[in-house]
């Protein structure tokens, strides 16, 4: 999980550009090189101002979930079954990791299509204040597969972690 956080989920390459990777994607926002921050429209890929700080402290709490749930022992009664407390908290922060994942794609391709351009694929973008053409290139990069996998990981093990963790005898 940690690694998926810091490894890039999206990139997107401009084709007048020399280079690749003009703007990236990473689960706390856009990171963009120069020449695109000075000649693109912010409203187009900048995040609120609130989305950094709140990112970097859901990515904390999960961290720290999932430390917890190698040291709690206590279960909790849900009618009648008896789920460990650890167990609950690796499915919770698996399962919202692949809905954070899901939800970036979601977003990007929303923001993209405010944009009049293609989140994945290849677009052609009419500059604002030029009205010249600029062909641009999206695609999904490995981070966003490892952050799937990773969500995915994390809610398998909590689902077969009975089998692999001894049960105190009462």
């Amino acid at each position: 999980m940690v690694y998926s956080w810091y490894t890039p989920w999206w990139g997107a390459s401009i084709a007048v550009l020399p280079g690749d990777d003009h703007m990236l994607m990473r689960p706390w926002g856009i990171e963009v090189i120069g020449q695109v921050r000075a000649n693109a429209n912010p409203d187009l890929w900048a995040m609120p101002g609130i989305f950094v700080p709140f990112m970097w402290a859901y990515f904390t709490v999960c961290l720290l979930a999932l430390a917890a749930s190698l040291f709690i022992k206590r279960r909790l009664s849900l009618g009648r079954f008896k789920l460990p407390l650890a167990t609950l908290l690796i499915l919770l922060v698996g399962l919202s990791y692949v809905v954070a994942v899901v939800l970036a794609y979601v977003i990007g391709d929303w923001r993209a299509g405010m944009a009049d351009s293609n989140f994945i694929g290849e677009s052609t973008i009419r500059h604002a204040m030029t009205g010249n053409k600029v062909k641009m290139t999206g695609y999904l990069k490995d981070g966003y597969y490892y952050a799937l996998a990773a969500g995915g990981v994390l809610v398998v093990l909590g689902l077969i972690r009975g089998l692999f963790v001894r049960q105190p005898k009462a």
